[in-house]
């Protein structure tokens, strides 16, 4: 009986860390690839302008509203569900970040939208909530629609300057890499001309379409890992990935203290 308790015991705990194994986002199985990590380069998943209005709330311990206007990707299609969105999920990134303020991330998203129908509804959608700041997801329709890029830059400049009157902050997310979207011609021009519209009106622009880029063809993510099987929306892991990297971009745009950055941005 002397011997049978420590044997017990190392059972038990050779138990307790296959079962951790088994759980961790790393484990393997038969049919299933390791996940790889969350992360991006710094240049790809920082917005380059500050957050003047979201710097003011934080500084000041205030409440922080934030609304997410777009389409589909928005709403959350791909997802499980509406929690593993990614306007759900950045509100709880930002709380862990901030847990002494009072965060919310309205989700505005419909899908099938295109620009000028996202601008339409702005004042009930968007204006009427009082934002201190605007997420606005745009693009990825007018290319599936082949919709003259020029037009959806021009809209997006009259809805960020329509935000820009109010004393909101925006950001503007441009398309996601993803098979349906990156087989359309215009596609890379989409991109160039959003940040071009962004730049022109001083706003940042989270790059989403650089940082799923970056995840296929530097880290040899495989799409499977953050793209719905419809090859076009993400999935729970893209959408959380996401959520991870615009929240650190947010908290390092609201509180930037001037430094150079190299390496990966990790988000474990």
């Amino acid at each position: 009986m002397g011997l049978a308790v420590p044997l017990y015991r190392r059972l038990l705990g050779l138990g307790v860390a296959l079962a951790s194994l088994l759980a961790s986002p790393f484990a393997v199985t038969a049919d299933q690839k390791p996940v790889q990590a969350c992360q991006a380069t710094p240049d790809l998943a920082r917005l380059g302008l500050p957050l003047p209005h979201v710097a003011e709330r934080i500084a000041a311990g205030q409440p922080l509203k934030i609304v997410a206007i777009g389409s589909s990707s928005t709403s959350g299609t791909g997802a499980s569900s509406s929690a593993s969105s990614y306007p759900s999920r950045l509100e709880v990134e930002l709380r862990a970040r901030f847990p002494h303020l009072g965060i919310s991330v309205l989700n505005r998203g419909i899908a099938g939208e295109e620009a000028q129908q996202m601008l339409a509804r702005f004042d009930q959608a968007v204006v009427g909530e009082k934002p201190d700041l605007v997420l606005w997801q745009v693009g990825t329709n007018a290319l599936l629609h082949d919709a003259s890029v020029v037009a959806v830059a021009d809209t997006v400049r009259r809805g960020i300057d329509r935000l820009k009157a109010l004393g909101v902050d925006v950001i503007v997310i441009d398309p996601q890499f993803a098979p349906k979207v990156i087989a359309k011609p215009d596609t890379e021009r989409m991109v160039d001309g959003l940040s071009a519209s962004a730049k022109l009106e001083n706003v940042g622009v989270f790059r989403r379409f650089a940082v799923m880029r970056y995840w296929a063809e530097t880290d040899h993510v495989p799409f499977e890992q953050f793209v719905a099987a419809d090859g076009l929306h993400m999935n729970d892991w893209g959408y959380q990935c996401m959520a991870k990297l615009l929240a650190a971009a947010i908290s390092d745009a609201a509180t930037r203290v001037p430094q150079t950055a190299h390496g990966p941005t990790v988000s474990r």
